[in-house]
Order: structure tokens, then sequence, then C-alpha cells
């Protein structure tokens, strides 16, 4: 062998991976000092064997077409691309691998270089990571589920002392703050909650054709309190049209944007906008805020990144942006920025258009009179189930508690309930699903039925989809349950 010929095999003695190259054939015409450590081989003991040698015998079979294929079209690439490839050891152990090809052309012909590299400790890594992040999921549903539970009970607690204090300007002013502070204790538990399940992939979209106007109403509802109290104007422009999209995951989207938008925004007005396009719509969320500097438009998007908002400290957790490009991106859904510091920025969705289905009947909601009747609570929850018990109570309802389906029936048969208001999980197994169902059988009609829950995941979701019933995500504030509930009873007595 010449001296450039003694370089090479040098060089690839010397390479850090396993390297083989094959001829034409399928085989090996030389094999470095690596195979040995990673294949138990030595070298020169596969000089002139097949190739296929060095791979399980499940995939030998297969493995000449694909050599052909490669000489076909030769050009440097992985091996298998997205597949899990295996290599074999000399003890008949497997082992997963990745492999890099790179064609060589010869007098004699074309030659393939294969280096392999043994991938075992990088497939543990990424089992330990999946099973990592299934336990951090394990763990932030129970939390999610302990640390709603508090909340849930602050919140109904405080809307009946709202209701006891009226007539007190200064009590009401105090519950007040207070409601704010329990506001912005949901708001921060839904933003870390948000942001690890859309990172373990429990999100999933579930697209229909839903109102934008109807999607517009809600965020009203939602925060035109807080742009109220900061002196801002809210302003959401019906348009008439309606989107092809999932309708939760497009108002959490736009929830963020708006409340982001709140926050920056001393004075002026927050706008939503929605214009039509050919086979599309673009929402616009637009304010009057301090703007986004160019140096700093890349970074707004990434966790705990906060806007310079000047003296004042900002607000949050700075996780309100990163949610909205995880959900634009889980929705495949363009996002656009524009922004002029001093002058206020605009964040564009662009949206699928949907069809309009047939106009709803008006909401009962829209009637000044307040409805009473018997309100059967299922809460294992003891804190939980009282503080919606003395709610409820204050707001002239005949309310029975309940813990477990066998109390429940026993409420219902002394006294049958127009409404259920239940939480979805119980102990011992039972669900409020399972509850309100031998409710129904029992009475032979369709009681109404208000689920809230800690458990926010797609199947909590799909599985309460039954008829005459409502799902409110814990912590519900009092007026919110409230207005269900006189929506519900409403609905019954026309």
């Amino acid at each position: 062998m010449n001296l450039s010929g003694e370089l090479a095999r040098t060089v690839l003695d010397l390479a850090p991976d396993p390297t083989v190259i094959v001829d034409g054939e399928g085989t090996i015409v030389f094999a470095n000092a690596r195979i040995a450590q990673t294949f138990g081989y030595d070298p020169s003991a596969l000089i002139g064997l097949p190739v296929e040698t060095l791979m399980p015998p499940r995939f030998r079979d297969g493995h000449p077409r694909h050599r052909l294929n490669f000489s076909a079209r030769p050009k440097p690439r992985p091996m298998g691309a997205a597949l899990t490839l295996y290599g074999l050891h000399k003890n008949g152990r497997e082992f997963p691998v990745e492999i890099s090809l790179s064609p060589v052309a010869t007098p004699a012909g074309l030659l393939v270089v294969g280096a392999i590299r043994d991938a075992t400790v990088r497939r543990d890594t990424e089992d330990q990571l999946v099973e990592a992040n299934r336990a951090k999921s394990r763990f932030l549903a129970a939390a999610s589920h302990d640390l709603r539970q508090p909340l849930q009970t602050l919140n109904l607690l405080n809307r009946a002392a709202a209701r006891q204090a009226a007539g007190d300007s200064k009590l009401t002013t105090i519950l007040e703050r207070q409601q704010q502070a329990l506001d912005s204790m949901s708001s921060l538990l839904a933003s870390v909650l948000d942001i690890s399940k859309l990172d373990s992939g429990a999100v999933v979209p579930n697209p229909t054709d839903c109102s934008i106007d109807a999607l517009f109403a809600q965020l009203r509802s939602d925060f035109e309190p807080q742009a109220l109290e900061r002196g801002l104007e809210l302003a959401l422009e019906p348009c008439g049209h309606a989107g092809h999209t999932d309708p939760e995951l497009l108002r959490r989207l736009l929830s963020n944007l708006i409340s982001n938008a709140i926050r920056y925004t001393q004075h002026g007005e927050v706008g939503v906008t929605c214009t039509p396009h050919e086979s599309s719509l673009r929402i616009d969320v637009a304010d009057t805020g301090i703007g986004i500097p160019v140096t700093e438009r890349d970074r707004i998007f990434e966790e705990f990144y906060q806007v310079d908002s000047g003296s004042r400290r900002p607000e949050g957790l700075g996780l309100g942006l990163s949610i909205v490009r995880r959900l634009a991106g889980l929705l495949h859904y363009s996002l656009d920025l524009q922004s002029t510091p001093g002058r206020g920025t605009v964040f564009s969705v662009i949206v699928p258009r949907g069809e309009l289905s047939l106009p709803a009947a008006q909401s009962a909601s829209g009637s000044t009179e307040h409805l009473t009747g018997r309100v059967l609570v299922v809460d294992d929850e003891p804190a939980v189930a009282q503080a919606t018990s003395l709610l409820l109570e204050l707001e002239g309802f005949d309310v029975n508690v309940a813990s477990c389906e066998r109390e429940a029936l026993e409420h219902a048969l002394n006294a049958a309930p127009d409404i259920i208001v239940s939480d979805y999980h119980l102990r011992g197994g039972e669900t409020g699903m399972a509850v309100v169902t031998a409710v129904r059988r029992q009475l032979h009609w369709v009681v109404p039925v208000v689920f809230m829950t800690g458990d926010t995941s797609r199947a909590a979701i799909m599985q309460s989809r039954i008829e005459r019933a409502q799902l409110l995500n814990k912590p519900v504030r009092g007026e919110e349950l409230i207005a269900i509930i006189q929506d519900e009873l409403a609905a019954t007595r026309e």
C-alpha cells in the first residue's frame, strides 16, 4: 500500500466511531479497530463477510434492496432516517445504532463507508427523559387538583362574603381586592400548568366550526372588569364569521394576548378585531401600550422573559406569550407581530374559516328574574362542598350535599333536584359522571348538571359532553357558577 493508502488506513483506525467499508456486492473490505469494542469482532475476521453479518437476522433479507437503492442514488446521508436501527454483537446481543453512509467512487467501482455509532446511551437517556416527563405530568396533575381545591373554596366564600357585605362600601372594596388577588393566583396556576401540558403533548386540538362573535363575548366577560379597573377600554368588534378551530384552545391563545396587552398598557384601549380573507380569518389583538423594542422581539416568546415596563414591577411570570407560541404551533397557525415603542403593539393570528350554524336561541341569562330551586351539590372535599352550599343558600337555593353516589341517590329520592353541581372526580374511584347518570336513571329525567373540576385533560372534557351538562374548570368564580345555574334553570322552565 502506498503512503496515501497507509495514511487513510491510519485515519480510519483512529476514527472515534466503528467504521466499515463495503463494496458494491455488500462485502466488507475494511473494518477499523473500533469495530472490536462495539461489535466484538476482530476487524480482520470481518473482511470478506457480508455487511449483513453486523445486523440482526430479521433485517438481513431486506437489506440488499436498500443497498441497491443507495447505489442508484449515492450521496452522503444517514441510513434509515427516522427509523430505529439495530446492530448485532458477536455474542448475539442487539443494540440500537446510528449509521452515516458516504459513497466513494474508485476505479474498481463504488465503495460505501459506513460510520456506526452505538446509540444505547442516547436511547436510554431518551427513555429516562420520557419517563421523567410522565412522572412530571402525573405530579402536576395531582398538584393541579390539590392547588385548585383551596382556590375554589376561597372563590366561593369570597362571593358569599360579598353578598353579605352589600351596603358596606369599605368591606365590599376589601373583598373586591381579595377577588383580584384570587384571580391573579388562578391565572398564575393556569399558566404554569398550561406550559407543562403543552410540552408533554397532553393537549390535542379538536377543531370544529365555531362563532367568533360568541368567543369574543366570552373574552369580553373575562377581561372587561380587568380593563376597567386599569382605566382602559376593551373593544371587541363583532364580525359575524365562524372559524374552524378548537374554540377552547383559541380562547386560551387570545386570552393570553389580551391579558398581556392589558398588562403593558397604561392608557387608551385594547382592541380585538376579526378580518375575513379568502379561506381564513385574521384576528388582531391591538393595544396602545408601551410597545416592544426591535431588540427584544426575538425574546418575548421565551419563558419568564418580560419586557421592561419602567419603574413598574412586571406582573405575572412572563409565561403568557410562551403559551401563545406553543398554542399557535399546536394549532398550526401563523403568528405575526407589529409594534412601535411608545405607541402600541398588534399581535395577529390567522385562523381557518368555518361555517356558521343557524342562530341559537337567545340565552336565558338575558332575563332579570332571579330563579331558585333545589340544587344537589356532589363533592367529596368538605371545604369546597360547604363553600358551594353556603353560596347557593345565600342566593336563595335549597341545597343538599352528597359526597358519593349512595348519598346523592338518597337525597334525590327524598327531594328531586332541579340541577346538580358536581365535582368530576370523587374518592373511591367514583366519578361525577357516574353519579349524574345514576340520579337521572332513578328520576327518569335529564337533570341538568354543572361539572366543576380541577382536571383540565382532554379526556375529562370529552367525557363530560353529555346532554344538559356544563363543564367549568376550577377555580370557578361564584358569579360564574350562579350565572350558569340561572341559565340552566331558565332553559328548563321555558
